[in-house]
């Protein structure tokens, strides 16, 4: 099945696409025709794109706070006969319920530069700074700290949750470099262990080899020296008491969000006491 998808916003569009792509992961056998329209904050600009909704209807998506412009939409998508859907009415519809008071209506206002978006840029500059074991000396100012055996998915999964504002550091476990002391007596980051299955990471392995137009047969990619890294490394987590994440069917929001759980777990233990 063929749809087209017009995602119309007054902002940057980030929210709106995150919500179709969310609601579109359900769907099985749909070829999406994609139709992304962001700054949209003029008739005449509206025109422009109505004339291409005309042309290729389907599916209409916007978040439009201007409601001069919104009616517009509304009006043209109801004679053509498209559905026009706004998903964020009825959480706003939910919290001015709650709240006692009406949405303030500015285009984007969730990206102004608050403290919050300065505190995500920070931690992103660390936790590249922090990569791979690096600069292990500043390891008590982090956040989270992400052990694990090499192509454990340490870095994207840090740098994920330095998106969501968490200044993370990883090292990778090897047996022939043991970490240095300081792994150890860390008192301020949360140390999760990162570990997956051997079969897959011998063949992220391979793949990694293959795209670097390395030899293939190597102990980097050896069964059985695989098994060992593994073990070893799992083996520091238990000794240890770090809780531990197993990525090999996980993906990077997945351990992510597992991640973000223990963080808060912990939080909330440390506040009680």
């Amino acid at each position: 099945m063929k749809l087209h998808l017009h995602l119309l916003s007054d902002s940057t569009g980030e929210t709106l696409e995150n919500i179709a792509k969310a609601a579109l992961a359900q769907y099985d056998g749909v070829e999406t025709l994609r139709h992304f329209w962001p700054m949209v904050r003029s008739e005449a600009h509206l025109d422009r794109i109505l004339q291409e909704i005309a042309q290729n209807p389907g599916l209409v998506l916007f978040t439009l706070v201007n409601p001069a412009t919104r009616r517009t939409l509304e009006a043209r998508c109801r004679a053509l006969g498209l559905p026009a859907v706004a998903p964020l009415d009825a959480v706003n519809d939910a919290l001015s319920a709650m709240l006692g008071q009406e949405a303030k209506a500015r285009p984007g206002r969730q990206h102004a530069l608050d403290a919050a978006y300065f505190a995500r840029v920070d931690a992103i500059q660390f936790t590249i700074a922090h990569d791979d074991g690096i600069a292990a000396e500043d390891w008590e100012e982090c956040d989270i700290l992400l052990a694990g055996v090499s192509r454990s998915s340490k870095t994207p999964t840090s740098i994920y949750l330095a998106n969501r504002g968490y200044k993370t550091a990883n090292i990778p476990i090897v047996v022939e470099s043991p970490p240095p002391p300081a792994l150890f007596t860390l008192k301020n980051p949360l140390i999760v262990g990162l570990t997956t299955s051997t079969e897959r990471l011998v063949q992220v392995r391979r793949n990694r080899l293959l795209l670097l137009n390395q030899a293939p047969e190597t102990a980097y990619v050896d069964q059985d020296a695989v098994a060992r890294e593994v073990a070893y490394a799992r083996r520091m987590f238990a000794d240890n008491g770090w809780p531990v994440i197993d990525v090999t069917r996980r993906s990077i929001e997945e351990t992510a969000a597992a991640i973000i759980t223990l963080a808060n777990e912990r939080r909330l233990a440390q506040r009680d006491g």
